[in-house]
């Protein structure tokens, strides 16, 4: 985590208010963000994520599955996690243009078709964990 200053590349409080994300999810993206490292790079559990807001862990595990397919978070590992580019703060606005220009298109939030990508990427989840409850209970 940075002492001083950073600088945020955009303002996109309006994309990611137009997600209608679930409660925890917001709960969850601010306080990675406000423990990420220059980059958006943050190390925090699930355990520590939800003793810090005060959640259980399975809304923890929800909020950051939301996250996650929305593009507004990615998994690097167990307990590190990485902020979008256009979310996260940088040293310097240098820092910021590259790591902006080095995105995935799809992860762009200024992307027209980035709330549509979500709320499919949602509708896909839900449908795939539908088809293993019907494999579930046929097998069973």
């Amino acid at each position: 985590m940075s002492n001083g200053m950073l600088f945020a590349p955009v303002n996109a409080e309006g994309v990611v208010a137009a997600l209608d994300l679930p409660g925890p999810a917001y709960r969850v993206l601010f306080a990675l963000r406000s423990r990420s490292e220059p980059g958006g790079r943050t190390e925090m559990g699930q355990n520590q994520i939800a003793a810090l807001l005060g959640l259980s862990r399975p809304s923890v595990t929800s909020g950051l599955r939301e996250l996650i397919l929305a593009r507004l978070v990615t998994k690097q590992r167990n307990g590190v996690y990485r902020i979008n580019a256009m979310l996260a703060a940088y040293a310097t606005p240098a820092d910021a243009r590259a790591a902006i220009d080095a995105m995935d298109p799809a992860d762009r939030l200024d992307d027209p078709h980035f709330v549509a990508r979500y709320h499919q990427a949602v509708e896909d989840y839900r449908e795939q964990l539908a088809r293993e409850r019907r494999k579930k209970l046929r097998v069973a």
